[in-house]
């Protein structure tokens, strides 16, 4: 028998959702957050998910961009450290709302460790971008009740 070439997870019916998040760590100055946006403005690459963690000298910056190579070429150029992490993006609709989201994974006994919402998507619903202690088994969770989940593919380009 010959081995078939197609991954596991699509023969499971579970294809990955692909989505970076970049976890940055600023000085805490004036105009560190305004250099790094700016990064992404000349490279016009957009910022579609932010959120910011701050403590005395330092924070802790979240994004998520329309482009995770770019994203990744643009802190290496600003010298800035930071970390990576896949993530899902969930929309939330009629139906799919963000309690039932979370009851779903409760019962699977999944911990949200932090969620921020998404800027500018235009798929007429809300959609969150949560970190979750096992993201593969919260995507397969929230895939059969029906929730959709965005790739990068999906979230909004410089311009829209």
């Amino acid at each position: 028998m010959s081995q078939s070439a197609t991954p596991i997870e699509t023969q499971r019916g579970y294809s990955p959702v692909n989505v970076t998040q970049f976890s940055i760590f600023l000085a805490n100055r004036v105009g560190k957050m305004l250099e790094l946006v700016k990064g992404f403005d000349d490279r016009m690459v957009r910022i579609c998910a932010l959120s910011v963690h701050e403590a005395s000298d330092h924070a802790v910056v979240r994004i998520v961009s329309s482009n995770a190579e770019v994203a990744r070429q643009i802190l290496h150029e600003q010298g800035l450290p930071f970390m990576e992490s896949e993530i899902l993006v969930v929309c939330l609709d009629q139906g799919h709302t963000l309690s039932r989201m979370c009851q779903f994974l409760l019962s699977a006994e999944l911990n949200i460790r932090f969620a921020h919402t998404l800027m500018g998507w235009s798929g007429g619903s809300p959609a969150v971008a949560l970190a979750v202690d096992d993201i593969t088994l919260a995507a397969q969770i929230l895939r059969r009740k029906e929730f959709r989940l965005l790739g990068e593919a999906d979230l909004p380009k410089h311009g829209e």
